[in-house]
């Protein structure tokens, strides 16, 4: 009988954990001590799994035989046999990969990894990682051998953050084993509760490869939309009805302008380029895609600022409402949000930006990113007011009563309902 821990209770971890613990006995375990007693209170921070559906499934002991115990107790786990893997694989601030979440979890299974266990890894990572970077970790920690006594496997995350009707269980597994048999296992196992059905990838590093392109090719694809916006706009033509003309044609893919932030899209590709330059090759439309979408945020703000200009705002000592913070709609996550970019352009030109975003936690955003923001929209009018995450409470603001006499509307994200001076 497979006892499961998952390792990291976040966006991906806690879904997870929800959808095992229906049928299996499963211990969350998180260092965040304050994450793991919320969690026990019933409530998930991220708006992932709704109290309703979490309370369903926790337990008070790690005894049951289904359900989910969540702890920072390191004890809870020795009694497990199947480890999950799903702490954050970030980049630093040079763009590089930054394994030491993967290689401190690894630490923390290889404490409690017994004989006949797995280790099954679900953070995105270049293809290699688990088996030239963790398991040697795994193995340093616990004195066991590789694929004698203990094995591995690889199922890439496809969370969507936000999303309530793509969730974990809607969405098709890919699988892998660091055997034919384990990957049998591995699968069987993720099949057991992932409706949409799994694909059994021949080994570990297709899995690894194969999820890492996803984001690669839809960071690539988001590029090209953003270069287009911007040559349709000094053309004075909207992208967004060029793009639904063009999305007539049955084979075209449906890409928006926008900028590219998260865990995932922004972060991606340079695992996979950092992979590529140690075997020797450049990634030339990999890295362009990269450097285009980063520039995103002060290509805005300079359209911002000309638009204000244009109609005769003094741009020194205004105010600037910003509508959103988080890096995508419906959703907390302020992880690698790009509209820091816009807000930082815009304070360089003197221009106080007011915040609003009634999903961020305002704790996070100040230690994060050092900035203020309103979980209530302030009561005054503002010289200029920016769209810049399309968060579905924003269509019930009447935004002319925000509005000085002379002002400007952007919409980033073509969202509002309203007229507006200028879009994206």
């Amino acid at each position: 009988m497979k006892k499961i821990a998952i390792i990291g209770l976040g966006y991906v971890g806690l879904p997870l954990a929800r959808l095992f613990a229906t049928k299996y006995s499963v211990i969350g375990f998180d260092i965040n001590k304050k994450r793991v007693d919320i969690l026990n209170e019933g409530h998930d921070s991220t708006l992932e799994v709704s109290d309703e559906i979490l309370k369903a499934v926790l337990v008070d002991n790690s005894n049951s035989k289904s359900g989910l115990y969540c702890t920072y107790d390191l004890e809870n786990l020795k009694e497990c046999n199947v480890f999950i893997i799903t702490v954050p694989t970030p980049v630093d601030r040079n763009n590089r990969p930054d394994l030491t979440p993967l290689y401190k979890a690894s630490e923390t299974v290889g404490k409690v990894l017994k004989k006949g266990d797995i280790v099954i890894y679900e953070s995105t990572v270049y293809p290699g990682v688990t088996e030239e970077e963790c398991v040697p970790v795994l193995e340093r920690i616990s004195g066991l051998i590789f694929n004698v006594d203990f094995f591995a496997g690889y199922s890439p995350e496809r969370i969507n953050p936000g999303d309530k009707e793509h969730t974990v269980e809607k969405i098709l597994k890919v699988t892998a084993g660091s055997t034919p048999e384990i990957g049998i296992i591995v699968d069987n196992l993720y099949k057991s509760v992932i409706a949409a059905g799994t694909h059994l990838a021949p080994n570990i590093k297709v899995a690894e490869a194969a999820k890492v392109i996803e984001n690669s090719q839809r960071d690539i694809n988001i590029a090209f939309v953003n270069e287009l916006a911007k040559i349709f706009n000094l053309m004075n033509i909207n992208t967004n009805d060029v793009l639904e003309a063009a999305a007539t044609k049955w084979n075209f893919l449906h890409f928006k302008p926008g900028l590219v932030g998260g865990h995932c899209i922004g972060v991606d590709p340079y695992y996979l380029a950092q992979r590529a330059q140690e075997f020797g090759y450049h990634p030339e439309i990999i890295l362009a895609g990269r450097r285009l979408n980063d520039s995103m945020g002060e290509y805005i703000a300079s359209q911002i600022i000309k638009l204000m200009i244009k109609k005769g705002i003094a741009i020194k000592g205004t105010t600037l409402l910003m509508l959103g913070l988080t890096f995508k709609e419906n959703c907390p996550d302020i992880r690698n949000t790009k509209i820091v970019d816009v807000i930082k352009v815009l304070g360089e030109y003197g221009i106080e930006v007011v915040i609003y975003d009634p999903l961020a936690n305002p704790l996070e955003v100040k230690y994060e990113y050092n900035l203020d923001v309103c979980s209530n929209i302030p009561d005054q009018k503002f010289d200029a007011i920016v769209l810049g995450v399309a968060h579905n409470e924003f269509l019930d603001l009447d935004l002319p009563n925000f509005q000085k006499d002379l002002s400007v509307i952007y919409d980033v994200k073509n969202f509002l309902r309203l007229n507006v001076d200028a879009k994206l």
